[in-house]
């Protein structure tokens, strides 16, 4: 503990420095409902053109008002900085109080409009996450709060430029208490523990795509969450027009984080699964892994893109216009010239369907011109809405609907073969082919990757709106044809990649990020590694990380900044007594404060939720994550135990974790490695504890 750190009430100073800062507290919370009193106040009645403009102005009102919320169990400040200097760059005044900022979730600021609390993601913020004895970036003293729900009940001090006091770094008391702090409902914000390296991803511009390869328990989802925020932030206005959205792997998941955000005052960011964003049609069908392999390859957006302009046909004869007594003839040969330049310009097919009229419209124009006539803008418009130039645009260029198009596809083999002739292979072209070819969009025996393709071919036909920043989790088990889809969304924008590669459970998870990114379309984007974990044990990650050489060769084992005796424990049980044992674990991590996650291959959870409703276990159901309870509310209300599936445990996290039989995992999942990785994701949920129970034999690189 270093000399200046307080870490219990009882250890003050004469001048009572933690009275001091309650104060500072109980003052800063009365500005802040002060602050949401006065919008709560404004009158409307007289400052609105229309009804319209009045809805969209109170729905502002309304969002400002919810977002200057003071909840009470959340700490309004974390920090504070007491630099050497001003801003203005004159010294400290006798108390400090020019260069004193307090640190916090959002801005407050007193009836004079003086900042009572910094926003974290303000510059003069930044030093806090930054600062070290090696660059102290002009601070003097750098103050972590403790909390015990709402009310400050510790401090810890940081005199970055004293050379007689040792760093304190990730050895702060208060900062490993925040991190280990139970976790009861879902996911929660990291802004009082964000380290240096997660600091530079966070502030990183939105001029460009960052993908960040993390390794369980690294925090990289939290900061994907925080980038966003900090964008929301520094520009405001321009994603305010462009829009942002967070992409995850289920909706389990985005249930888990979807109050991060709300947390930090951001209210309008999306949330979404790739399913949700291509969901044109009812999934009613479920593909083989072939099929889907085949389906989500890169060379099917060929395919289509050849399937789409196959209806495109040359001109066979002359389009007739007639403009009063003259009739003016555009030859097949002409029309076949403007067909070819328009398909050699690479637009999107129904852009360039909508300029072949204009472009017939002039080729009349010029004949008019050679007349002797003066035709103006409105002949052409004229012209190119008449009947003949209608037919013929109807004749050569077709309307296209992607839905249909991709229904001829998957089941007219000589189509199939036609769009797909050297792409895909004979025996590829019979597996992704329905065996009943479907007669109808409503009808069709529609697959996720079926959706996935209906979305490419709605895109080469018309451009799909683009937003200005897009945040993808989990992304390592995105397909090509996933990438493309999400690529889509923020191609004139950026994103933020999230994954671990030693996490890809899906038969066609990516192998390596610059591939990832150029299906996305983001081939320059930036790459960072965080091997450094805050939250799983060193013992756990350890055990884990013996599955690497296997299930990822290329990555290089996390480490932890935690080390936790006892964290891990590995019990076998006989066949007939495994549940027993399950539900024996259950009660013990039950006893401890904090939620619990009960781990197990999908075909076992049925078994299991018998076994914890025969033993009156209260548990969430299975793929349920927590919600968070309102401010005031008791959590204990809600079960602290979750049994979840192995296929959902992605991004999840608890306290203390029950992994029921990995071997079940292993072999639920059509091959070796994958089964391994799918057991890798489920022994790093863990934050305090890992209890594994098997009665078949483990995995033998954990043996």
């Amino acid at each position: 503990m270093p000399a200046h750190a307080h870490p219990h009430p009882a250890h003050r100073d004469p001048v009572n420095p933690l009275d001091r800062e309650r104060a500072h507290l109980a003052a800063s919370r009365a500005a802040l409902a002060t602050m949401r009193a006065d919008v709560e106040a404004l009158d409307i009645t007289d400052v609105t053109a229309t009804w319209v403009n009045a809805a969209v102005l109170q729905h502002q009102i309304d969002q400002r008002i919810k977002a200057l919320a003071d909840h009470a169990h959340t700490p309004l400040f974390f920090g504070r900085l007491d630099y050497l200097h001003a801003p203005g760059g004159e010294p400290a005044d006798d108390d400090g109080a020019n260069q004193r900022y307090y640190i916090g979730r959002r801005h407050v600021h007193d009836a004079d409009g003086d900042p009572m609390v910094i926003d974290w993601r303000a510059p003069v913020s930044q030093p806090f996450y930054r600062a070290s004895k090696n660059d102290p970036m002009d601070v003097a003293l750098r103050r972590r709060f403790g909390y015990t729900g709402g009310e400050l009940t510790a401090y810890e001090d940081e005199h970055l430029t004293d050379p007689a006091e040792e760093a304190v770094g990730f050895a702060s008391k208060l900062l490993q208490a925040e991190i280990e702090r139970p976790r009861v409902g879902p996911m929660r914000d990291i802004v009082a523990t964000i380290q240096p390296e997660q600091d530079e991803i966070v502030r990183a511009g939105l001029g460009g795509t960052v993908c960040v390869q993390g390794a369980p328990g690294t925090g990289k989802t939290a900061v994907g969450l925080h980038r966003v925020a900090y964008l929301l932030y520094a520009h405001r206005e321009r994603l305010a027009r462009t829009g942002t959205l967070v992409i995850g792997p289920n909706r389990s998941f985005l249930r888990y984080i979807e109050q991060v955000l709300p947390a930090l005052g951001e209210l309008e960011v999306a949330h979404a699964t790739v399913d949700d964003l291509v969901a044109q049609v009812n999934v009613r069908a479920e593909d083989s892994t072939a099929a889907a392999r085949i389906k989500g390859d890169a060379r099917m957006a060929q395919v289509l893109r050849r399937a789409v302009r196959s209806g495109v046909a040359m001109p066979t004869e002359a389009c007739v216009v007639v403009r009063g007594s003259r009739r003016w003839r555009i030859p097949a040969y002409e029309l076949e010239e403007l067909v070819h330049e328009l398909l050699a310009r690479n637009i999107r097919y129904e852009a360039a369907r909508a300029a072949l009229p204009q472009r017939i419209a002039h080729a009349v124009l010029v004949r008019m011109e050679a007349a002797g006539e003066a035709p103006d803008d409105r002949v052409q418009d004229a012209v190119a809405r008449s009947a003949a130039v209608r037919a013929t645009v109807k004749a050569v260029w077709p309307q296209v609907d992607p839905a249909k198009l991709v229904l001829r596809l998957l089941s007219d083999p000589g189509f199939l073969a036609e769009q797909g002739e050297g792409l895909l292979s004979p025996d590829e072209q019979k597996e992704i082919l329905w065996q009943k070819p479907a007669r109808s969009v409503k009808s069709a025996p529609w697959s996720a990757a079926d959706t996935v393709l209906i979305d490419e071919a709605a895109d080469l036909v018309e451009r799909t709106p683009s937003l200005g920043h897009v945040v993808l989790d989990e992304a390592q088990d995105l397909s090509p044809m996933q990438y493309r889809a999400v690529g889509r969304r923020c191609s004139t924008g950026s994103a933020t990649v999230l994954g671990d590669l030693a996490q890809g459970t899906t038969p066609w998870a990516t192998g390596s990020w610059p591939e990832a990114l150029a299906h996305l379309g983001q081939r320059d984007a930036r790459i960072e590694e965080l091997t450094a974990g805050f939250r799983v044990p060193r013992e756990v990650i350890a055990y884990a990380s013996r599955l690497l050489p296997a299930i990822a060769p290329g990555l290089a084992p996390a480490t932890s900044v935690r080390e936790a005796p006892g964290s891990l424990e590995v019990r076998k049980a006989g066949h007939d007594d495994l549940e027993a044992a399950v539900l024996t674990a259950c009660r013990e991590a039950l006893s401890r404060e904090g939620s619990v996650g009960l781990i197990a291959a999908d075909a076992r959870v049925p078994a299991l939720v018998d076994a914890l409703a025969g033993a009156d276990l209260a548990h969430l159901a299975p793929g349920m994550a927590t919600s968070l309870p309102e401010p005031g509310e008791a959590t204990s209300a809600e079960p602290r135990l979750a049994l979840v599936p192995a296929s959902l445990a992605k991004g999840l996290e608890y306290d203390y974790v029950v992994l029921d039989e990995p071997t079940a995992i292993v072999d639920a999942e059509p091959d070796e490695r994958t089964g391994l990785r799918r057991l890798y994701v489920a022994l790093t949920r863990a934050v305090s504890g890992l209890t594994i129970l098997h009665a078949a034999p483990l995995p033998p690189a954990l043996t």
